[in-house]
């Protein structure tokens, strides 16, 4: 008994290949489109098609070509069909070469560039094994070739890129080349036979040398980010920069000026840290390394020139032996390969890469072509100057405690993963305002001042709010930093909701509180380590069981009211011990103590600001690569930014390179 109808099975068997071949183009466009597109969009739809897309889209090809190898391998092969059909062989390398947006979807990708290697050289087995197989001395098989070469070229860069871009790679080239110093046995000798030979020889120092290190260019913005991209990527692989290059920084971004110099100071800052992330971006997760080389330019010419030439062949040559379907679908792959490849360099011209390279060298003519293109008002397919969100998830404990719950779905519950919707059900996203950037800025630039060596840094940076609640109140917080985020956070919640005024400290600390609360509940491993989890489960059990006693709470401002009238003359650890973690009325208390005081909100804006540099501070270097692809973290860029700023434990490594010398008297 059949399980399909035979004519399904004839439907299927005719449109297998076809419609996988279409398919397979299809996911190329979706992952050219957007695949750059999650620099600067935190949506997680955007994430999950691209996901998806990148997923399939190598799949789909290499099942094509076990399809393809399946056709040319029957008694079939000698038809028509399965001429036009091996051409099409050539376009699923292509395919597999992805396209320049997008080389790797995870920083784990680039891990795996050993195995896109094995999977180069057996996908290239395989289309050469059906373009032999097909070969039949006619135009068409010809044609293949250039295809051929293109295609090799194209998965040839993404197997390079991804080598480059993993960890290992990534490391090797920005260190140095060992160093072995002066010849000390020849010196010993020197300095032996001269005390042997009866003079008297001491040993001076002759100054310190060190590697150049070239000063900011001036001017240009592009030029001053690149070159501090150039200096500061080593932070991505965990390498320790020189004091030169940290002084540099330093001065650079302090801007010792006026007030009015300040607030130029603070534009460029940002702009440049968002531009240098945006070349960090390119650098692990695109093919910028090999499209901006010469190298690469050369390669794109020939990949380009080649499928023009076979576009423009396969006009030329009689087609009336094949299916219609098949020479529409032939041109579809022709015309697509030639629009992906020619909207690669529209976007490469487009990027900063180039706009720094055509205002290094002075190329108005490349100037001219970009503010050409511009007038066309294209931004869906040339979005310009978006490098990240700038936007700030946000989370709040008691919105997520009373609102009301997504539908449950039996099948995600069974899985465990209903509590993964429920959290993004709730997250919301908050703009990156410049008041926000002015409070980070002026607060790092100033404790950047007064750190005057290694250890003030450091003391610093180990911050978690508590130097403030040591130089307000006397107070010290002794618990891990989860204890700090959530106590904090219910309390800010609690002040907020009870002003009837907001001031704009007030609407800050919200922002920041609702952040940090994000960043503890959606990303805990850019946090350190902690029991925050159980804190915050505890905490919303112990909420959710209140406000279900009080049916007349409706709204946010309804539920602080009540949780404030509570009485906390005992603290909530008293009666619960151990058994909860909950601090829903430990914050009650630090809520109603901070009530009484004239510029509360001038102090839990200095806790939040410390708070959030701690953490930028604290989160490793790969966590931070990770963001990147997800539309960018506000947390990357205070911890690149206070990296420029020396606000950092581990950033300085001492000028021990000084040499010695033989005196001889």
């Amino acid at each position: 008994m059949e399980l399909f109808p035979e004519s399904v099975t004839k439907l299927w068997n005719e449109w297998e290949l076809r419609a996988l071949v279409l398919l397979s183009l299809f996911l190329q466009i979706v992952l050219i489109l957007l695949g750059n597109r999650r620099k600067y969009i935190a949506s997680n739809w955007v994430r999950i098609i691209i996901w998806l897309a990148y997923l399939a889209a190598d799949w789909i090809a290499a099942v094509c070509i076990g399809v393809l190898s399946n056709e040319n391998g029957d008694d079939n092969s000698s038809q028509p069909n399965s001429l036009i059909w091996a051409f099409w062989a050539p376009f699923l390398l292509l395919h597999l070469g992805g396209p320049d947006t997008i080389t790797a979807y995870s920083l784990e990708d680039n891990e795996l560039w050993l195995r896109h290697f094995l999977a180069l050289v057996i996908q290239f087995g395989g289309t050469f094994y059906i373009f032999l197989r097909s070969w039949k001395s006619k135009l068409l098989n010809i044609l293949a070739i250039p295809i051929f070469v293109a295609g090799l070229i194209k998965y040839g860069e993404r197997t390079w890129v991804l080598r480059s871009a993993s960890s290992e790679q990534f490391r090797d080239a920005l260190l140095p080349r060992p160093d072995p110093g002066p010849n000390y046995p020849k010196f010993m000798d020197e300095y032996t036979s001269g005390k042997a030979e009866g003079y008297q020889v001491s040993i001076q120092q002759r100054g310190k040398t060190s590697r150049t290190v070239h000063s900011p260019p001036e001017g240009d913005i592009l030029q001053q980010a690149y070159y501090f991209f150039e200096t500061f990527k080593g932070l991505f692989a965990d390498i320790i920069l020189s004091s030169q290059r940290r002084k540099r920084s330093q001065s650079f971004f302090q801007g010792k000026h006026s007030e009015q110099v300040l607030e130029v100071t603070l534009k460029v800052a940002f702009e440049v840290v968002e531009i240098e992330l945006g070349f960090m971006y390119d650098v692990l997760y695109t093919k910028a390394t090999v499209t901006c080389s010469r190298w690469g330019s050369l390669l794109r010419s020939i990949s380009l020139s080649f499928t023009i030439s076979a576009f423009i062949a396969f006009l030329t040559i009689d087609r009336q032996e094949y299916s219609t379907i098949d020479v529409i679908i032939t041109y579809l792959l022709l015309v697509g390969a030639i629009v992906l490849e020619i909207y690669a360099i529209l976007v490469l011209l487009f990027s900063d890469w180039t706009k720094r390279w055509s205002s290094k060298n002075k190329n108005t003519a490349v100037q001219l072509i970009i503010k050409a293109i511009s007038r066309f008002q294209l931004r869906f397919l040339f979005p310009t100057n978006q490098r990240w969100s700038k936007t700030m998830a946000q989370y709040n404990l008691i919105d997520f405690c009373l609102k009301p719950r997504p539908i449950k779905v039996r099948v995600l519950q069974k899985f465990h993963i209903y509590q993964i919707f429920e959290k993004y059900y709730h997250k919301n996203l908050a703009v990156f305002s410049e008041e926000m950037k002015k409070l980070i800025f002026e607060y790092l630039v100033e404790i950047s001042k007064s750190a005057s060596d290694i250890e003030a840094g450091k003391q610093l940076c180990t911050g978690r709010g508590d130097l403030v609640l040591l130089e307000k109140l006397g107070l010290s917080n002794n618990e891990d930093f989860s204890h700090s985020i959530l106590l904090w956070h219910i309390a800010t919640d609690l002040c907020y909701e009870n002003d009837a005024e907001k001031n704009p400290d007030c609407k800050a600390c919200k922002v920041l509180s609702d952040y940090m609360l994000y960043l503890l509940v959606m990303c805990p491993f850019m946090l350190p380590d902690g029991i925050g989890e159980i804190r915050y489960r505890d905490s919303c059990a112990e909420a959710k069981e209140f406000f279900k006693d009080r049916k007349h709470i409706k709204s946010r401002t309804q539920a602080c009211k009540d949780l404030l009238r509570v009485s906390t003359e005992f603290p909530a650890s008293q009666v619960k011990g151990d058994r909860s973690k909950s601090l829903l009325f430990d914050a009650c208390r630090l809520a109603k103590s901070l009530q009484s005081r004239e510029h509360k909100w001038e102090l839990m804006r200095g806790v939040w600001v410390e708070m959030l540099c701690y953490a930028a501070s604290q989160c490793r270097p790969n966590q931070h690569a990770k963001q990147l692809r997800r539309g960018g973290e506000l947390l990357t860029h205070v911890w690149l930014l206070m990296a420029h700023l020396d606000v950092r434990e581990n950033f300085q490594i001492s000028q021990g390179n000084a040499k010695g010398g033989i005196i001889v008297s």
